[in-house]
C-alpha cells in the first residue's frame, strides 16, 4: 500500500449529504476482483448520462476536477453496504483523501486498509472549506498527515485529528497483511516453540 504523508491535489466538492456505496460504485461494477480500472466507474450514475455521454455539471466532469486528489463532500459520506470496491474506485480514480462530517462505519475500516485517510471535521467547516475551493477556482490544497494539517491556497492552516492506529498504518502504507509481518519473529518464535 502506498504511504500517505502528505498530499498536495486539487479538491473537489461534493455537497451531498447521504452518498451511499451504490452511488460510489454501483452493483453492477462489482465483478470485478481487481482495483484496477473501478475509477472509470466512480459516481456512475452521477457523472454520466444514460446514453453515456458526460453531465458537463458533475464536479468530477469539469476541467479543473478531473485529476482531483481530495474530496470534500458532506454528512454520512459512503454510508450503506459494505463494499470494499467504493474504496477501490475512489483510489483508482485518484482520490487520496476525502474530508466530511462523517462516514459509513465499514467504509471508514476499508478505506485505512486501502491507504485512503478520512478526516473528519464539523459540518460548518467542511461547508466552509467547499466555499474555499470554489472561491480559488480549485487551486491545490495540501494534506499533511504528518502534522495533521489542512493547507488552503489562501495560505490559512485547519487542523484535524484521526486516530493514532489509522495515522500510523497510513504514515507506513501498512495493509493488514503489512502489519502482521510487522510480527514475523514473534510469529516464528511461537511457531518454533510449539
Amino acid at each position: 500500500m502506498e504511504k500517505f504523508v502528505r498530499v498536495t491535489a486539487v479538491a473537489a466538492p461534493l455537497p451531498l449529504a447521504n452518498v451511499d456505496t451504490d452511488m460510489i460504485i454501483p452493483a453492477r461494477f462489482m465483478k470485478a476482483l481487481t482495483r484496477d480500472g473501478l475509477g472509470k466507474h466512480l459516481f456512475q450514475e452521477l457523472r454520466y448520462a444514460g446514453d453515456g455521454s458526460e453531465r458537463a455539471d458533475f464536479i468530477l466532469n469539469r476541467p479543473a476536477c478531473r485529476r482531483a486528489g481530495i474530496l470534500v463532500a458532506d454528512r454520512n459520506f459512503a454510508c450503506g453496504s459494505s463494499r470494499e470496491h467504493a474504496a477501490w474506485a475512489l483510489t483508482d480514480f485518484g482520490i487520496r483523501c476525502v474530508i466530511a462530517p462523517s462516514f459509513g462505519d465499514i467504509f471508514a475500516s476499508n478505506a485505512r486498509k486501502n491507504g485512503l485517510l478520512l478526516i473528519r471535521l464539523p459540518d460548518a467547516v467542511c461547508e466552509r472549506l467547499r466555499s474555499e475551493i470554489e472561491l480559488s477556482q480549485y487551486a491545490p490544497v495540501e494534506v499533511d498527515l504528518e502534522a495533521q494539517t489542512i493547507r488552503l491556497a489562501s495560505g490559512e492552516t485547519i487542523a484535524f485529528a484521526v486516530d493514532p492506529d489509522d495515522r500510523r498504518v497510513l504514515l507506513e502504507g501498512l495493509d493488514d497483511i503489512g502489519r502482521t509481518l510487522r510480527h514475523a519473529g514473534a510469529i516464528t518464535r511461537f511457531e518454533e516453540a510449539g
